[in-house]
């Protein structure tokens, strides 16, 4: 057994400053200990996935000169499933580190609760099914350096996530400091009325012309734009496309926390980032942790055209909702719906406000034809926004 400052002081000399997670009875002591640090930083998501996700968002901020930008998910293996899209998709297809700290719940020959008993058995097969390298956690204070090193050369040489399996007892307790627990924004804000949707969908602008206005409003070189999966990332690429883009594939929904990630570890830059009304709805969590940490420099804009248009169109349930209420509800610090272009290019102008901002555009359905995707492979698409957005002194 090791004591948790043991762990977070080793990881803290190798750059890793950056916990999300979702918590587990194993990671309470990590939990406490590193929610007491002022230096470091540890992000409580709605599910594992946007743990993941926002940790992406951490490694694509890039790293100063002196240290290494780095960052831990932290998950109970009951909640590995909902960590398999962004692993796959994202971390793995982008190239986005990560040491995972997963914990063996249901571990064989250990007594645990029924529904441990078919995910315990199966955590390590399928870690390695993601091509994702595991050890078990260190459990002695020598064991803890090299465990990081290898963890963190191999997170280096292939850009992907590292993972050390938590056995029980594996950390000794430490008290939970309830002063420090929530470092969050706690926000006062009551939901906005549903609005009722405004004009005809003929009438309403295309996600062209939404987009066209947030090319035009994005050129300045401290701001980013980080778009969902499908048709808004190949439109934006086809409109213009420019280093300062990330075109999200795959990971559906997992834009917001992936932006969170960005936005927190890089105040300097000014992020805006592009959500359908599908992929929003399928993480809603991802809202209440942005309103919870309150990034005064993300812009967070959705274009709802109330379907599922790269798949064939089918209707999502997005009429029944105001997300811009669910924003306010979340704790976003302004909120807007409209289907007026005017209105979305005063809110991209808007000055920063203590917490993020929340539009959503109402847009008609419709793609132009022969829509390109990008030459860039996802790769090359990260490597070039990092080289753009790299730091020009340390921040961590």
């Amino acid at each position: 057994m090791i004591e948790a400052r043991e762990f977070v002081e080793a990881a803290r000399a190798r750059g890793f400053h950056w916990y999300a997670g979702v918590p587990c009875s194993y990671l309470t002591p990590f939990i406490n200990f590193v929610s007491a640090d002022p230096q470091l930083r540890y992000l409580s998501m709605a599910n594992e996935g946007d743990a993941v996700a926002c940790v992406a968002g951490v490694a694509l901020g890039g790293c100063d000169a002196a240290l290494p930008r780095r960052g831990v998910a932290m998950m109970q293996n009951s909640g590995l499933g909902n960590a398999v899209s962004p692993l796959t998709s994202l971390s793995f297809t982008f190239r986005l580190p990560q040491l995972l700290i997963i914990t063996w719940r249901g571990e064989p020959g250990v007594a645990d609760e029924p529904q441990h008993a078919l995910m315990g058995p199966i955590t390590p097969a399928l870690l390695e099914l993601m091509q994702i390298p595991w050890e078990l956690f260190p459990t002695a204070g020598d064991a803890i350096g090299p465990a990081l090193d290898r963890a963190t050369a191999h997170m280096d040489a292939s850009g992907r996530p590292y993972a050390l399996l938590m056995q029980k007892g594996s950390v000794a307790g430490y008290p939970l400091n309830s002063a420090a627990a929530a470092p969050f924004r706690a926000s006062a804000s009551a939901a906005a009325a549903a609005v009722p949707r405004p004009l005809a969908p003929a009438a309403r602008p295309s996600r062209e012309q939404a987009l066209r206005q947030v090319v035009a409003q994005t050129a300045d070189a401290a701001t980013v734009v980080l778009a969902s999966t499908g048709f808004c990332g190949r439109e934006l690429y086809a409109i213009d496309d420019r280093a300062n883009h990330f075109y999200m594939v795959g990971s559906m929904g997992c834009l917001v926390p992936l932006a969170l990630g960005l936005a927190l570890s890089r105040p300097d830059l000014r992020v805006v980032a592009l959500d359908g009304d599908g992929a929003a709805l399928m993480r809603m969590g991802a809202f209440a942790s942005v309103g919870a940490y309150a990034p005064r420099n993300l812009w967070h804009l959705l274009l709802d055209n109330g379907a599922h248009e790269s798949t064939g169109g089918q209707a999502t349930v997005s009429v029944q909702i105001s997300f811009a209420g669910v924003a306010a509800a979340c704790g976003y610090a302004a909120t807007l719906e409209t289907a007026e272009l005017a209105e979305l290019a005063a809110w991209l102008d808007s000055a920063p406000l203590d917490g993020p901002q929340f539009a959503c555009l109402f847009t008609r359905t419709g793609t132009p034809a022969s829509l390109p995707r990008p030459a860039l492979g996802p790769v090359e698409v990260k490597d070039r926004f990092m080289q753009q957005i790299r730091p020009r002194a340390p921040t961590h």
